[in-house]
């Protein structure tokens, strides 16, 4: 069984979609790869489990609490390359940030190489589906520039600043 739920939150409507185990993917409405990765049809979200814990999660959130991403049964779908960004996104932690750059130098110590692709890794992030939890949003241009939100670079921002962030580097 898969569940559907949305959720009315300061950045916009975010729709939940889960499993009976995990949650597969938190988009912000209307966002760039909408519901990419899940297919069919899926049942009201508010008797799941996993939709509650996620709904939870993001109330702390929104309130100004610190959740972190382990502390959510999450199962995002997608190759073994974009599993490895996305675990390491989840590393980074709140009110801070890293670069297209600093993951790929990550990705090509793991693999064994002396260089990776941050292009490459910028097209994993963008395509993670599980916004916010998973925090996409904390990953900059090496220059300080916001670019690359699948949500839209305000939403990106207003993150970023909820989060204390200093902001007086970031354009």
């Amino acid at each position: 069984m898969e569940y559907r739920s949305e959720y009315n939150s300061p950045v916009g409507k975010l729709i939940l979609w889960a499993d009976e185990n995990a949650l597969k993917g938190l988009w912000i409405e209307n966002q760039k790869y909408f519901e990419e990765g899940v297919e069919g049809k899926a049942l009201p979200g508010k008797d799941s489990p996993v939709i509650k814990q996620a709904e939870q999660w993001l109330n702390r959130y929104f309130a100004g609490g610190k959740p972190t991403p382990d502390e959510l049964p999450l199962h995002p779908e997608g190759s073994g390359f974009r599993q490895k960004v996305w675990k390491l996104l989840c590393e980074i932690p709140l009110g801070e940030t890293t670069t297209y750059g600093a993951l790929a130098q990550k990705i090509a110590a793991e693999l064994g190489k002396t260089r990776f692709s941050a292009q490459a890794v910028g097209g994993a992030v963008g395509h993670n589906p599980i916004s916010i939890i998973i925090p996409c949003h904390r990953v900059v241009g090496t220059s300080g520039s916001l670019t690359g939100y699948a949500g839209g670079i305000e939403k990106k921002r207003w993150l970023l600043e909820h989060e204390g962030v200093d902001m007086s580097r970031l354009y």
